[in-house]
């Protein structure tokens, strides 16, 4: 597989941090004597964090400001990303390889560049990313192309150079519109979404030592 650059997205790709997010779903949701949804996690897998914060108040009915929900989930996640949020195995030395290969890196993440950066630093990987980039910078999220657009640019690669690894679908069918290499990561919290991601990606990946090199 030939490319020049790689670009990541961060939750359930690189770093094992779902179940943080469960947590704080199931925690702001009680908070307002609610229960969170079977098909919630996946219905906000691809959005933005404003447009996750639009959608909850959509759904639940909530009298509230999206701007004072995702300041909420903010602060309820950033302890935890700034300290105890890790890699997934083994993928700090695929990100190495890919360095030392001298292929460009950066990361397209549907959370906010203040709780992101702050994560890789305490993984000691933020030096190895080119252009980390968030869906809050442009119009829309991961179900469209938007930023990944945005990423390539900043980074100067042309997309068909590009290979974006990702775990959810909407994300793997917006790259493709990109017109970018496509690389599948498996995930519990995308379970239901394997098949189609394996079909429609140019490679699937479970195990971070298996993943693609730029010379194969």
């Amino acid at each position: 597989m030939k490319f020049e650059a790689a670009i990541f997205d961060l939750d359930g790709t690189l770093l094992d941090s779902m179940g943080i997010w469960e947590q704080i779903d199931i925690c702001f949701l009680r908070k307002r004597n609610l229960s969170v949804p079977k098909d919630y996690a996946a219905k906000i897998s691809s959005l933005s964090f404003e447009e996750t914060a639009q959608y909850t108040i959509a759904r639940f009915g909530l009298n509230e400001k999206a701007e004072d929900i995702m300041q909420e989930w903010s602060e309820m996640a950033a302890y935890e990303y700034a300290h105890n949020v890790r890699l997934l195995p083994h993928a700090l030395d695929y990100l190495l390889k890919l360095k030392e290969a001298g292929i460009r890196l950066a990361v397209a993440t549907g959370m906010t560049v203040k709780l992101a950066i702050p994560c890789l630093k305490n993984n000691a990987i933020s030096e190895l990313f080119d252009a980390v980039c968030s869906t809050d910078e442009v119009a829309h999220g991961k179900e469209y192309p938007d930023v990944f657009e945005l990423v390539a640019d900043r980074i100067g690669v042309p997309p068909e150079k590009c290979i974006v690894f990702d775990d959810v679908l909407p994300a793997i069918k917006s790259a493709k519109q990109a017109h970018m290499m496509t690389c599948g990561v498996y995930d519990k919290y995308s379970e239901r979404q394997r098949a189609e991601i394996q079909k429609l990606a140019d490679y699937y990946l479970l195990d971070w030592r298996d993943a693609p090199l730029p010379d194969e």
